[in-house]
Order: structure tokens, then sequence, then C-alpha cells
């Protein structure tokens, strides 16, 4: 039985490189390519592969979002995202979008080839490390806390947040207040960029 792959990244000299390799497994179709989301969503639309493997920085839409709309799609195919981003936070996004996989773009080829193979038998494959510190350290802010905080990110006051969340301004200071504490910063620009940093939005 031969696995179909779309394959998503937005540098065509990974894209071809990608391509190439795994087209060297008996195994794996490379069914198709696409150089930003949009494309992604629309070849998984088309062909529905069985898996697709997508960059999370891409033009238009992210990896992320295109993993999230294959899911409210209710497609078929299993999303992986293949990333130079180590980083905890951008996995359990990727988790919680609906990627079943997360791996490093530094893995060697043969280990994505079966991270292909895995997923399309019904399993995960995620980069151990990664999935260490992930579950390792849970993150420390609720979901109304990180709902205010991706606000925040875009320049949005603690007044229009709690007129867009339909709360009081008070409660938006406080949650406020409590982010910082807990990201151990002074100000709403370094927990942006701290946030930033860590993948958590």
């Amino acid at each position: 039985m031969t696995i179909t792959v779309v394959l998503a990244e937005d540098q065509l000299m990974v894209l071809g490189a990608l391509s190439t390799l795994l087209g060297l497994e008996a195994d794996i179709t490379v069914a198709g390519t696409a150089p930003n989301g949009e494309e992604a969503v629309r070849l998984v639309a088309t062909l529905e592969p069985d898996v697709l493997l997508t960059d999370i920085e891409m033009p238009g839409m992210t990896g992320l979002e295109v993993a999230a709309e294959v899911r409210r799609r209710g497609l078929p195919t299993r999303v992986v995202i293949l990333t130079t981003f180590a980083r905890s936070g951008y996995l359990r996004r990727a988790l919680d979008a609906g990627a079943v996989g997360y791996l490093l773009k530094d893995a060697p080829a043969s280990a994505l080839a079966q991270a292909v193979r895995d997923v399309h038998a019904g399993g995960r494959a995620i980069d151990p490390e990664l999935a260490a510190d992930a579950w390792g350290e849970p993150d420390p802010l609720t979901d109304r806390e990180t709902e205010i905080l991706r606000l925040m990110a875009g320049g949005y006051s603690n007044k229009e947040i709690a007129n867009s969340l339909g709360v009081a301004e008070g409660t938006v200071k406080n949650h406020v207040s409590n982010i910082l504490s807990k990201m151990g910063v002074r100000d709403r620009t370094r927990a942006v960029l701290k946030a930033f940093e860590l993948g958590q939005i």
C-alpha cells in the first residue's frame, strides 16, 4: 500500500529536498507540494492525501492554522508539523490544532519517512526531547489568560480586551497582573515578547 503525502513549505529549496527524499521511499508518494498555507488546504481538500507535512511559518496561513482548518473541515488527512521551532509551546499549540506529529527539520531523513508511516498507521510522531519538555513543564497560564495574552499581542488595551470578552476592565487588569507574575516579567511588552519566544502565542 502506498502512502500519499502533500508537502507544504515556503522555502522552495527545502520543499524540493523533502520531496526528493520522500520520493526515494518505495511506500511513499508525494502527491503534491504547496508553497503556502492556503494552497496546502486546497490540495488537501482536493487530493485527500494520507498525510500532510507542513511547516509552521508560511505566508497567509501558518501550519498551525492549516492543521486547524483540516480538522474543522473533517478531512481524513493526518497532519505532521515539520519545523525549526524546538519549543514546547509550539508543540502544545500544534496538538491543540489537531496535528498528530511534530518533528524538527534537523531530524534524519529516515526519521521523517518513519514518522509518515507511524501517523498513517494511526499513531503519533513527536520529537521525543520536545515531548518530554512539553509534558514535563505544564503551561502556567489558564486558557483565559492565554486568550488575553494573544489580544495583548494584537495591541489591544485593557478596555478593548474587556469589551471584546464581555467582562469588566478590572477583571482584565487582574488577569494581566497574573500573567506578568506567572511569566516573571515587568510589563505587557516583555510578556508578549517572552510568549512569542516560548511559542505560547
